[in-house]
């Protein structure tokens, strides 16, 4: 194996001996002009720190792979990490009764820039570095091989998406790199069935992160008024109406998003006609029932990350407390807010703050009464605190 070896700037090589898997352009004492995708070892003083593959086009210019001088980056390599996750998932997940979850978590499965979600029998691949691209074809056959019963291998990768897996950019063609992959597949999350598009839905397809938040309020919804903003597919509606809420109303912009929600309750023997749907600016229609006086026994939030770069987070910080304002202001005394930031550049304490304000503002006492975080088919290397983003809690609310 041909590999170029960069030499790190000082005082950078015990963050990744510690575990951290980047290294960013200014880390580097000089950039090579060698292809996307070379493998690279990373030095200190002429010595081994760590081997990665190097993206020329990235502020991320090294994803760290291995710290084993020894390992070989090819597709035995690749073949034992996309296994090793799989493990992991089949001890942690309790999979009787679903069939969809991430596969590879990227950086918290070894797999920098990789992730693998699985719907039924169909693997859903996104690459978030042009680093990756000559990895493509090896990293399917090590998807086929560590579980033959993969049906197909559909790519979801595409020019310009982000760095991170904050960054995505959500939307965006399919390209089919093995087998079948069907225009829709239904799944199965906690007996709850969906219909999901793996070819253009937001992500992957679907928001595997929010399953056991969607049971929550599955439990928390009987007999409640239920607001859903930014319901994308209809996850916390469905769960919402089959765990006995009086009635749903569903929101969000994407009019395809709507329709979609409205079959996923059809999927499940519910009828849509008994609940709303609306395509909406989510923002307009919490300002529109304000002023009707119309409240909610539970409004959940689930928004698109608002803080995609570092510069945005003070404007993020700004939109999460107008966003939680006006919502506070639609639940009935004694109820229920879940709300919920994909943002990892929004610190879960700089999220609590943010939630205090909008309360404060709103004139209501909130108590935090659930707090959760991403489950364990995501998880979060402690060396990569960058890896864990998402925040859900459940907020009971009461007017001062």
């Amino acid at each position: 194996m041909n590999v170029v070896r960069l030499a790190l700037r000082p005082g950078l090589a015990r963050h990744l001996r510690a575990g951290h898997p980047w290294v960013f352009r200014k880390g580097l004492e000089q950039l090579p002009r060698i292809p996307p995708g070379s493998v690279v070892d990373v030095t200190e003083d002429g010595k081994f720190v760590a081997r990665g593959y190097f993206d020329p086009h990235s502020p991320i210019a090294v994803r760290i792979l291995t710290r084993d001088v020894r390992e070989v980056i090819d597709q035995a390599f690749l073949q034992g990490r996309v296994a090793r996750a799989l493990q992991l998932r089949r001890q942690l997940l309790d999979l009787s009764a679903t069939d969809a979850f991430r596969w590879v978590h990227g950086e918290s499965d070894g797999l920098p820039g990789v992730v693998v979600d699985l719907y039924g029998t169909l693997a859903v691949v996104k690459l978030y570095s042009a680093g990756l691209t000559p990895y493509r074809a090896m990293l399917v056959a090590a998807l086929r091989s560590v579980l033959p019963e993969v049906s197909g291998v559909l790519g979801r990768d595409q020019p310009g998406d982000g760095d991170t897996l904050e960054e995505d950019a959500g939307r965006g063609g399919g390209q089919l790199l093995w087998g079948a992959a069907p225009d829709a597949v239904t799944i199965l999350e906690k007996s709850v069935r969906f219909r999901v598009d793996p070819w253009r839905g937001q992500k992957t397809g679907f928001f595997l992160d929010q399953r056991e938040n969607r049971a929550l309020v599955r439990r928390l919804a009987r007999g409640a008024r239920v607001l859903n903003c930014f319901c994308f597919s209809g996850g916390f509606s469905v769960n919402a109406a089959l765990g006995g809420a009086a009635h749903v109303f569903s929101v969000d912009q994407d009019a395809d998003a709507i329709a979609l929600a409205r079959e996923n309750f059809r999927e499940n023997g519910l009828d849509p006609e008994r609940h709303d749907f609306l395509a909406a600016d989510v923002f307009r229609l919490l300002q529109s029932f304000r002023d009707e006086g119309r409240q909610f026994d539970l409004v959940v939030l689930d928004p698109p990350a608002f803080a995609k770069t570092q510069r945005a987070v003070e404007a993020a910080l700004d939109g999460y407390a107008s966003l939680n304002r006006q919502a506070l202001a639609l639940v009935a005394p004694g109820g229920l807010l879940a709300t919920a930031s994909c943002s990892a550049r929004v610190s879960p304490e700089a999220f609590l703050g943010v939630l205090k304000e909008a309360g404060a503002k709103a004139g209501v006492d909130l108590t935090l009464v659930e707090e959760r975080y991403q489950p364990s088919d995501h998880p979060v290397a402690l060396a990569f605190p960058e890896g864990r983003y998402l925040k859900f809690h459940i907020l009971r609310v009461q007017p001062w």
